[in-house]
């Protein structure tokens, strides 16, 4: 069974461009302004390729409205680079950033990279336990004693990546490449951030620090 893309772009040439060159590999659907794109990602496509400058409703308003009932990896599509941009896309829930003008083997290469991440982590069954803190790295969950804490998508993958690797020192680079599997400015700026999120959300629950920083190096797992 094909994969689906959403493509969502106001631009009726891009759209058209982008779904005849997808639809041989992919089950394509289209949107033109937010609020379409918004009632077409009910049918929960496997990918969605999201247009930032949009009239009435913007991508990063999109992507906020659908990321907690939406898995699947959001690419963002925008002329805007500049790093404080890119910090509010990630907080928005996206998970990557392809500049226009942009090459379509080469996007369509981003594409298959994040839709082959997904794969690999439906394909994760293993829990494991530290101390009283539960990972289960199929469901993508995170329990403390019983309870849940609650990690959107990003930290997840960051708490993944650190405790499946436990004791292993990840500078804030590697994080960023690893996790959103781009490099650009401003990266350092968002794993801080996601680092000081998880950390809060831990410490409701325990006094132990799970995420240590090691100083001038990075960050480990503290299981």
């Amino acid at each position: 069974m094909k994969q689906t893309l959403l493509i969502v772009d106001d631009e009726p040439g891009i759209v058209d461009t982008m779904n005849a060159y997808f639809s041989p590999r992919y089950e394509v659907l289209t949107a033109r302004s937010g609020p379409e794109a918004v009632q077409k990602a009910e049918r929960q496509p496997d990918l969605i390729l999201l247009d930032i400058n949009m009239p009435d409703m913007d991508g990063l308003t999109v992507c906020r409205t659908i990321r907690e009932h939406v898995a699947c990896p959001i690419l963002f599509l925008t002329a805007r680079i500049e790093s404080a941009d890119q910090i509010m896309g990630f907080q928005a829930g996206a998970d990557d950033y392809i500049v226009k003008p942009f090459d379509l083997d080469q996007l369509s290469a981003r594409v298959a990279a994040h839709l082959r991440r997904e794969r690999r982590r439906n394909r994760s069954s293993a829990v494991r336990f530290f101390g009283d803190c539960a990972v289960d790295y199929s469901a993508r969950t995170v329990t403390i004693r019983g309870e849940a804490v609650p990690l959107s998508r990003r930290e997840f993958d960051i708490l993944e990546l650190l405790s499946l690797n436990g004791g292993q020192v990840f500078d804030r680079e590697r994080i960023y490449e690893a996790v959103w599997g781009i490099d650009g400015e401003g990266s350092s700026a968002t794993v801080m951030e996601h680092i000081r999120k998880i950390r809060a959300k831990l410490a409701r629950h325990t006094l132990h620090s799970y995420i240590e920083t090691v100083w001038g190096c990075g960050y480990k797992w503290n299981g």
